[in-house]
């Protein structure tokens, strides 16, 4: 049993080992199947996932260094920049520094240092995502314009050094960065006392306007320079910008040349005599400052407290708010929570320094300039006298606003008169030139006359003289009261003239008498005087009379088209022209003028022209000087030799076009009056006189006045003498020579008889020059030199002797010079007696004699005398009144007083002389000729050889 149970065990077990192996060698074939599946499966799960990590990591490098790279870049980008636009202080610096052309926008001034490494818990571990720079690196920082120019620095440190360093280093950075004259400070420093900022001084040497003249420091001071700041804030929103620009650097893009400068505020230690009002003022300027150009460094010692109701926030709001912290200077609270440092930028030493500031001086020396070019507004070569002045007299004169051209308009409406106020410097000559000249080219002499009058000591109007305008009529330099009052009275008669014209057509104005068919052509008169109130310096019947011509020609010109032009550098003054006559004039030009004129030229409400801060900007208003009137403009450029190249042309087009108007009267009151000018004498000469006149003239210069030479007339009648009284040697001397030249020239040989004592030594300049008109005389003179003088003067009382017995003969004109010098003249003492049996008349008594008698008999007697003293040794009373004819030159009001019953020549100066007529009571103010040349005298010397 045992063995068939084995028999049937065995194999069955055996079996069962067989299909056990084959079992499990399937089941581990199936499992390693299995496993190489899921390994598979795995391993494709795997690969999946690690090119999505991969993905993922490029993803995020990417990003990351988008990130971070540009603030690398940028960072680098800005302190390259920075470095080349504002390289580093140093002596290189100094000595290649040479000014822009351009405005820069930036300013560096501190740098904010990071560093990165302080914050390494937020940074990423893993080395794909470094850094792609070192994690310490500085930003610069800058002022920007014109957004973000301004700086509030807090703290609680009076006077902080890093402060002052910075502020310092701003200005020179700005001034090293900015075009001469485009930038100026206003440095405010009460604590300091201008120490801190000492080395900017040295810019008013050159150019006191670059800081506003000095550093300002105490409470009065503040407040006005505030007051100043805002005053241009004003002028530049109103003037300016109105609502056509955003900002003064949007109207400077356009302006060009006429560009407004910026301003910088520099205040130290705020608010340090700082009163209410100056805070007011203070933020006012850094509320509304930064679009009119004008910006802030402010300094606030947060120690002191501030005036009643200053609003710190409204403060830091307008710019760049800087505050001391324990840590240091922070910017922004971000600032602090990245543990960055802000550094300031050190300014440069200070022997660098003062060298800068005066590179920058001498660069900046009349910089407060602007030139607008002439050209701009000068009529094109096709456009020359071309004009139409029938409706209106229409021209321009400058740049308004940034673009368009100011005109001068004229003619139309109340707009007739205009009245010019500017203090000296202000562009006020410029001005007139420009309205004279481009008048000139744009208009003919037929459209558009003047009557030009300066009354400054200088010589404004000479040119208009020298270069022959052709629309001047008369031209006075220098002028007299006298010779101004007779032009007001010329003015008075063209009006006069015109309105007996259009009377008779029954026309009002020119347009009507041109419709009417007028034929005489009627020009735009314009009266332009300059310091007019020179009428008014003294209240005599010069000045009422001006007064009454000037109110006439106001009122009454605008209808025939007379149109007056008045300047003055002041308004003020105990005697001006009537507020009334003012008030017609309803053209106001005013440029840079104190606070007072301001109001006087415009009206009580429009003080606009006080903030007028350059030469040649001026305010045009045509309103009366209501402040709605009011534009502001720039007066163009037109220097000297451009002015006479476009008068050349103005001479050469008259010529070209046969212009028939004569010259100007010319009247040049700081120098001798030229006989050549004497157009009486000229005819004379080119004419042969056929018989003598009955009254005989001697022409003593120009008058001053409009109207023929100044003469004495000689006729036969009592006191027809004339007596020279003064110390000018030259002047007597010229008034004799040319007295007898006239006189010669006058009568036909033969009808005259000249006789002349001097005693000149021979050789001399005198001798020579009397000499030369004896010459010249065709009529023979008989000449004495004092040796032979009781005879010359016997021979000529015989003739009086003769006459006055019935006989007749020509004129003798009897010419002594120096009567003093001759003793044997002198009248005898009244009480004196002689010894002598001689009965013979002495000279002096002949003399005398010829002057009491001869005038009657045609003997005329022209004397000079030195000194009024020695008029009463030479003549005796009854002498000296038959001589109603006087030419006296300065002396004292005493000795005036008793030749001319007047003390008036006590007053005139080194060209003037008085001519005094008894017989016609009149007392004359002239300019004695000059001395001629030697060819005027040898060619009048050979005209009259031939007559």
């Amino acid at each position: 049993v045992s063995a068939k149970i084995e028999s049937f065990i065995f194999p069955k077990i055996a079996q069962t080992d067989v299909d056990h192996k084959a079992r499990i060698e399937q089941l581990r074939s199936e499992a390693e199947a299995k496993v190489r599946v899921v390994d598979e499966k795995h391993q494709a799960e795997l690969a999946v996932l690690s090119a999505e990590e991969h993905q993922k990591w490029s993803a995020l490098q990417q990003h990351w260094l988008a990130e971070t790279r540009p603030v690398y870049q940028g960072a680098a980008e800005m302190n390259a920049a920075a470095s080349t636009r504002f390289p580093p202080w140093s002596d290189e610096f100094g000595e290649n520094w040479k000014p822009t052309n351009h405005f820069n926008p930036d300013a560096p001034f501190a740098h904010l240092d990071i560093d990165l490494g302080k914050h390494a818990e937020t940074l990423p571990k893993d080395n794909r995502l470094a850094l792609p720079g070192p994690p310490r690196f500085s930003l610069p920082l800058a002022l920007s314009f014109p957004n973000e120019g301004s700086v509030l620095f807090e703290s609680k440190v009076s006077g902080d050094a890093s402060v002052l360093d910075t502020f310092n280093n701003i200005i020179l950075r700005l001034l090293t960065t900015t075009p001469p004259g485009k930038l100026s400070f206003t440095i405010l420093d009460p604590v300091g006392l201008g120490q801190n900022f000492a080395g900017m001084m040295h810019l008013a040497d050159y150019e006191e306007s670059l800081i506003n003249r000095r550093i300002w420091t105490q409470r009065d001071q503040i407040e006005e320079r505030l007051a100043e700041l805002n005053e241009h804030i004003e002028k530049v929103i109103q003037m300016y910008l109105r609502n056509e620009y955003q900002s003064i650097t949007e109207y400077n893009e356009q302006a060009g040349s006429v560009a407004e400068k910026y301003h910088v505020l520099v205040v130290a230690d705020f608010p340090a005599n700082f009163s209410d009002v100056a805070a007011k003022r203070l933020m006012s300027i850094a509320a509304s400052g930064a679009n009119c150009g004008v910006y802030t460094l402010i300094h606030w010692d947060q120690r002191h407290p501030l005036p009643d109701g200053f609003v710190p926030e409204d403060l830091r709001k307008a710019g760049i708010n800087i505050r001391h912290e324990p840590q240091g200077f922070i910017i922004s609270p971000v600032q602090a929570e990245m543990g960055a440092t802000l550094r300031f930028d050190p300014p440069p030493p200070p022997d660098l320094a003062v060298e800068l500031v005066h590179k920058i001086g001498k660069s900046s020396i009349d910089s407060n300039r602007v030139e607008v070019p002439f050209a701009q507004i000068a009529p094109k070569p096709d456009e020359l006298w071309t004009n139409d002045t029938t409706n209106e007299l229409r021209i321009a004169i400058g740049r308004t606003g940034a673009t368009k051209l100011q005109y001068l308009a004229i003619g139309k409406g109340t707009r007739q008169h205009a009245l010019f106020a500017g203090k000296t410097g202000s562009g006020k000559s410029t001005l007139f030139h420009v309205i004279i000249t481009n008048l000139a080219l744009a208009c003919s002499p037929e459209q558009v006359e003047f009557y030009l009058i300066d009354f400054k000591k200088g010589v404004e109007f000479k040119c208009y003289a020298s270069k022959k305008l052709p629309h001047a009529r008369v031209i006075a330099i220098e002028s007299d009261r006298e010779f101004g009052l007779s032009v007001l009275q010329r003015v008075d008669d063209e009006l006069k003239r015109r309105g007996d014209m259009f009377r008779k057509l029954g026309v009002q104005d020119i347009p009507g008498y041109k419709r009417a068919g007028g034929k005489e052509p009627m020009p735009r008169t314009l009266l332009l005087i300059d310091e007019f109130q020179e009428f008014f310096v003294d209240d005599d019947a010069v000045a009422q009379s001006a007064s009454l011509l000037f109110d006439r020609i106001v009122r009454q010109g605008r209808a025939f088209g007379i149109h007056v032009l008045l300047g003055s550098q002041t308004l003020g003054g105990a005697y001006s022209l009537a507020r009334a006559t003012i008030g017609q004039m309803v053209i106001r030009v005013a440029l840079q003028c104190n606070e007072a004129d301001a109001y006087l030229i415009m009206d009580d409400n429009n003080p606009a022209p006080r903030l007028l801060s350059r030469p040649g900007e001026g305010i045009y208003n045509d309103s009366a000087g209501a402040v709605e009137g009011n534009s502001p403009f720039q007066v163009v450029w037109m220097n000297d030799d451009e002015r006479d190249n476009y008068l050349d042309k103005i001479h050469d087009l008259a010529v070209q076009r046969h212009d028939t108007h004569v010259g100007p009267i010319v009247f040049e009151g700081n120098a001798p009056s030229d006989i050549e000018e004497n157009y009486l004498l000229a005819s004379l000469l080119r004419q042969k006189p056929a018989s003598p006149p009955v009254i005989s003239r001697a022409w003593l210069g120009a008058p001053n006045s409009i109207k023929g030479p100044t003469e004495a007339a000689f006729s036969r009648q009592s006191g027809s003498h004339l007596l020279i009284v003064g110390q000018r040697e030259e002047s007597s001397l010229t008034m004799v020579g040319l007295s007898m030249l006239a006189l010669a020239a006058q009568h036909p040989v033969g009808t005259a008889k000249f006789v002349l004592i001097h005693s000149s030594p021979p050789g001399s300049p005198d001798a020579e020059f009397l000499d030369q008109v004896v010459t010249a005389i065709p009529h023979g003179v008989s000449v004495s030199r004092g040796s032979d003088l009781a005879e010359v003067i016997n021979d000529i009382s015989t003739e009086l002797k003769t006459r006055t017995a019935g006989g007749n003969g020509p004129s003798v004109f009897l010419f002594i010079h120096g009567l003093h010098k001759f003793k044997k003249l002198r009248q005898e003492d009244d009480f004196s007696f002689s010894m002598s049996d001689d009965t013979t008349v002495s000279p002096a008594a002949q003399f005398i004699e010829l002057i009491t008698e001869g005038s009657t008999q045609g003997i005329h007697v022209i004397t000079t005398v030195d000194t009024y003293n020695n008029v009463n040794r030479s003549l005796s009373r009854k002498a000296l009144s038959e001589f109603e004819m006087r030419v006296v030159f300065q002396m004292s009001a005493n000795d005036s007083a008793s030749l001319i019953d007047s003390p008036k020549a006590s007053n005139l100066g080194l060209h003037r002389a008085l001519f005094y007529s008894e017989h016609a009571g009149t007392l004359e103010t002239f300019r004695p000729y000059a001395a001629p040349s030697k060819m005027w005298i040898e060619t009048t010397a050979a005209t009259l050889a031939n007559q």
